[in-house]
Formats: structure tokens, sequence, C-alpha cells
């Protein structure tokens, strides 16, 4: 019988392993080993802090979401609400004890990493709304009961990140949120109305701006207008993307990158090093490791028989792209910098430790794609 039994259970393991998608676990293995070799790279060739710390957070995180992917997706649904809670803690804490650098106060020190909630608040948004209307039905939507509610849930987290401030990331927490109100059939008015209030108190919001973060809109208006300061960052961010050219100068040759033209290279412009040394191919290649990525999420969530699953999937899918998007918008001169990361790619604990946990909810979905959850 306890033969039987154990028989039994390694067969449902190995059901479960197989249950993987193995496309994705590539696509993001391949993109994990790029990271890497673009971190040594911004090391200088060598095996320093930077190139280190990211390699062992990405093989831990990796690891950490297979682990995630066995867990049942029913437990992640019944874990939504405080999943947000938790999160939603960790910004006050952050808000009021947290680290301070460069005049934001967004960490909190566990000493093994510098947490930063507000990229754990870009995932337990939309585990948070996937729950919120697994069970509501479309014709139930759009009830005003049904609006207030994700609006407050939204607002709330938003509201933090922007005191610490952190004006990009609430940016992307609120995007996050936006996309999975749509996917849930929110009606377009309500979408149009907001964009019309947004755009007539976007003058009265900008006086209420840091100075730092006014600097950065008149900056992408004008980059020249202070090409040693404020502008400098774009500036040379196009030069080293415009200089790859189509094959790039080679691996550990990039100029603007070795001599220092490229503040923050590590963090959101890691895609300008990249793109200098390997091109416009190296760089279309990137992208559509990307899109195979996003590919296999959305796949995953067409497939999943429960709307929690659905929800998750195509909202995380959808956010992935937008942060592709955002980031590689800002490097290359299209939108104002934001301080938005590229997933996997950029330098950070946080952002990939969150970027993981989606990944694995995806995962766990894809293997209890059967799973009906009430």
């Amino acid at each position: 019988m306890f033969i039987q039994s154990s028989l039994s259970d390694k067969s449902t393991f190995f059901q479960k392993l197989r249950s993987l998608d193995y496309i994705m676990l590539f696509t993001i293995l391949i993109i994990g080993i790029i990271s890497s070799f673009a971190m040594y790279s911004t090391d200088g060739g060598e095996l320093r802090y930077h190139s280190e710390s990211h390699i062992i957070r990405f093989v831990v995180f990796f690891t950490m979401m297979i682990f995630i992917s066995f867990i049942n997706i029913k437990t992640w649904h019944t874990l939504g609400y405080l999943f947000y809670i938790i999160v939603l803690g960790l910004l006050v804490w952050a808000s009021l004890f947290g680290i301070t650098a460069q005049g934001s106060q967004r960490w909190i020190d566990l000493y093994f990493i510098n947490l930063q909630p507000s990229e754990l608040m870009k995932i337990a948004i939309i585990i948070c709304f996937a729950k919120y209307y697994h069970r509501i039905q479309v014709a139930n939507v759009n009830r005003v009961r049904n609006i207030i509610i994700p609006i407050l849930i939204l607002i709330i987290p938003i509201s933090l990140v922007i005191s610490q401030p952190d004006l990009g990331t609430s940016i992307l927490i609120a995007l996050s949120g936006i996309i999975v109100l749509w996917l849930a059939g929110v009606n377009i008015k309500y979408f149009f109305y907001s964009s019309l209030v947004f755009i007539i108190s976007a003058p009265f919001v900008i006086s209420f701006l840091k100075p730092y973060q006014k600097l950065r809109i008149l900056t992408f208006f004008d980059p020249d207008k202070d090409p040693l300061g404020a502008g400098y960052q774009i500036i040379q961010s196009k030069i080293a993307v415009g200089s790859g050219g189509l094959t790039g100068k080679g691996f550990l040759k990039g100029t603007q990158g070795y001599l220092e033209f490229l503040p923050e290279k590590h963090t959101d412009f890691i895609f300008t090093l990249f793109s200098e040394e390997f091109g416009f191919v190296g760089s279309i290649l990137l992208l559509i490791l990307y899109a195979i990525l996003i590919f296999r999420i959305l796949r995953i969530g067409s497939l999943s028989r429960n709307f929690f699953g659905k929800f998750f999937c195509f909202g995380f899918g959808s956010a992935i792209f937008v942060y592709i998007a955002v980031n590689m918008s800002m490097v290359l001169g299209l939108l104002p910098i934001v301080g938005s990361p590229l997933p996997i790619m950029s330098y950070g604990g946080s952002s990939m430790l969150a970027t993981m946990i989606g990944l694995g909810i995806v995962m766990s979905t894809k293997i209890y794609s059967r799973q009906l959850i009430s």
C-alpha cells in the first residue's frame, strides 16, 4: 500500500514536471544569461559586485520560480488579498522606517537584500484584481460598487509610492492595475473620462512634483537645453544606441560604457550598453526573446480553465509588455526618464524577485490549467 502511494506521488510530481512550459523556461534562461554577460560588461569585463550579485540573484530567483510553479494556482487565488495587504504593509513600513538613498525612502533592509516593496506591488495589484474579478459576471463589472472598490485598492499604494517619492514606479503600478480593469470589461467611457480629467489636471499636478521630476519632463522636451546636466543621461544613451550600428561594436568593446559616459548603465539603461555592443541585430534578437516570453504567458492564460489564471496571465503578460516598452522608449528619448527597469536584464533584486514571482504564478497556471476555482 505504501509503495503504491509513493509511486502515485512520484507519478504526480513527474506529470507536473512534464507540464512545465519549457519554451518559456528556456526563453527566461536565455534572457538571464544575456543579462549576466551585459552586467559583466558594465563591470568592465570583470566579475565584480554588480555582475556577481546579479548572477547569484538570477540563479536563486529562477530556482524560486520553479518552486512557486508547483504551488497550486488555487493557493494563489486564496492568498490574493492577503498578499496585497502584506505588500501594502511593507510599503507603509518603507515610507516610515525605510532606507533613504538619493532623496527617496523606498527600501527595507532585509540584510540579504534591500527590498523595494513598490516593485512587489506591481505583482500584488494584478493578483488582487484577478481574485476580485474572478467571480464577478461581465454584466456586473460596471456597477458603481465594482468600480469604486478597485479604484480605492489602486489609489492607496500609488499614493504611498508617490510619497516616497517614486513617480515612475507609481505610474507602472497604476498601469498594471488599469490593464486588469480593461481586461475585466470596465466600460471604455470610464477610461475616457479619467484620461480627460488627467489631461485637464496635468498642469496642477506638475506644480506639486519635486524639482528633479519637473526637470525630467522639461529635459524630455529639450535634452540639449542642459547637455552636461539634466539632459546628459538621455543624450549619451541615444549616442550609445546609435553608435552600435547594425551589428554593434562587439562584446566588451562599447566605448560609451567603458569610458563611463553612461551613468546608471547597470540599471534602467542596461539596454543602451547592450545595444551599443550588439547593435540593431542584437537588439532585435532580444526583443524577439521578450516577444516569445509574452506570447507564452498569454497562451498559458488562454488555455487556463479558471478566470483567476486567465486574468493574471493576461494582466501580467500585458504589464511585462508595458515595462519593456516604457524602458526602451525612455532610453531612446521617446518618454521622460521615469525609473523603469528592463525585466530580468536590469540590475535590481526587488525587480527580479517580483518578475520571477509573476512568472512562477504563470507557470503554476500552466501546470494546473485544468484546475477549477469556485
